[in-house]
C-alpha cells in the first residue's frame, strides 16, 4: 500500500477579502498560517512524516509547506515547486470581488465561471500586465502554454502530465510524499484518483489547511481516503467552502 497526503493552502489575503485569487500571489491571512499549524499538529499526532514534498510556484501554497515542514522538523527535504501546480487562472476576473461580479453578472453566471467543468472566465489580454508572460517565475515557460484563463477542465489538462511523470514515479518508489497546493489543482487530482465525473465535481469541495490522505493501491487506485482529524470540524469545513461557492459565488 501506499499513502498519499495532499494539502490545501491555508486560508490567504484574498480568500478572506472574497476575491478571485488563481495566479495573483497573494499571502496567507493570520487565520492561514494558523490553519497550516494546525495541518502540521494533525500529522504530527497520526504519526505523518514525509521524504519529498510538491508545491506550486505561489507563496499561499509554498509558506503552507513550509510551515508543516518546519513544525515537523522537516525543512531540510527536497521540494518541487511547479506552476503545473498552480491555482486555476480566473482570467481576467482575477483580484475582483466575486460578491460585486455577483450583482453585477447575476449567481448562476459567476456560479458557472467559478464551478462548471468547461467554461471559462474572461481571458486575460496578452499584453494584461496580469498576464504570467510578464512574470520571471514563467520565463523559461514557453508563452504559449501559460494561461490567460483557464476551466477546471483545462487545469486538469495541466496537471496530470505532472501526476504521471513526476508524482506517480515517486509513489511508487515507495517514498512518503506531500503535496500541497491549491483548490482547484487538488479538484483535479480528487477527480482522476475517483473517477468523479463531469458534473459531480462541480460539487466538490476541499477545505484549506486540512490533510487530505490517499491509500492506494499497487496500481496507484485509492483504496480509501480520509481527511485528517476531528470529522464533525471536517465536515463543517467543507460545508463553510460550499456555502461560500453559493452564497457569495
Amino acid at each position: 500500500m501506499y499513502r498519499l497526503a495532499l494539502l490545501r493552502h491555508g486560508q490567504s489575503t484574498w480568500n478572506h477579502e472574497n476575491r478571485f485569487t488563481g495566479w495573483t500571489d497573494v499571502d496567507l491571512t493570520e487565520l492561514g498560517r494558523q490553519e497550516a499549524e494546525t495541518a502540521a499538529r494533525l500529522f504530527q499526532e497520526e504519526g505523518f512524516t514525509f521524504d519529498v514534498c510538491f508545491t506550486s510556484v505561489l507563496k499561499r501554497a509554498v509558506r503552507t509547506l513550509w510551515i508543516v515542514q518546519d513544525a515537523l522538523d522537516l525543512l531540510w527535504l527536497p521540494v518541487h515547486k511547479t506552476w503545473r501546480l498552480n491555482e486555476r487562472h480566473y482570467g481576467a476576473l482575477q483580484g475582483l470581488n466575486k460578491a460585486e461580479m455577483t450583482a453585477k453578472y447575476g449567481e448562476a453566471q459567476v456560479f458557472e465561471w467559478r464551478r462548471s467543468f468547461e467554461v471559462t472566465p474572461p481571458a486575460l489580454e496578452l499584453d494584461d500586465p496580469r498576464h504570467p508572460r510578464y512574470d520571471r517565475r514563467y520565463g523559461e515557460t514557453p508563452t504559449e502554454d501559460l494561461p490567460a484563463t483557464e476551466s477546471l477542465k483545462l487545469t486538469i489538462d495541466r496537471v496530470l502530465p505532472y501526476w504521471h511523470a513526476n508524482l506517480a514515479p515517486e509513489i511508487r518508489t515507495g517514498r512518503r510524499i506531500l503535496v500541497c497546493a491549491h483548490g482547484n489543482s487538488l479538484r483535479g487530482l480528487v477527480k482522476f484518483l475517483d473517477n468523479i465525473s463531469e458534473q459531480e465535481i462541480s460539487n466538490l469541495n476541499i477545505p484549506t489547511g486540512i490533510p487530505l490522505i490517499y491509500e492506494l493501491d499497487q496500481d496507484l487506485r485509492p483504496l480509501r481516503s480520509y481527511y485528517l482529524g476531528d470529522q464533525n470540524a471536517v465536515n463543517a469545513s467543507i460545508q463553510a467552502v460550499a456555502d461560500q461557492a453559493k452564497t457569495k459565488a
